[in-house]
């Protein structure tokens, strides 16, 4: 599984960073980082992640990879 962060369109409320620590990971007041290939053991919890973002800067899956960022 894929990961891609529209960096532009995240507001920093780090649901990610809560829901999956491991993948993303909340540096200062904004700036996000992120691994762009998931394990195979954080797939569930990045999922809810993205589904948890409120401004749904979060694409995962196949998505992530042949379209990129939205």
């Amino acid at each position: 599984m894929r990961v891609v962060v529209d960096l532009n369109r995240c507001q920093g409320y780090a649901q990610c960073a809560f829901l999956a620590p491991r993948v993303f990971e909340l540096h200062g007041d904004e700036a996000l980082l992120y691994t762009p290939a998931v394990p195979a053991e954080q797939h569930e919890r990045v999922r809810r992640a993205a589904a948890a973002c409120p401004v749904q800067a979060i694409v995962v899956g196949e998505q992530a990879g042949a379209a990129g960022v939205r």
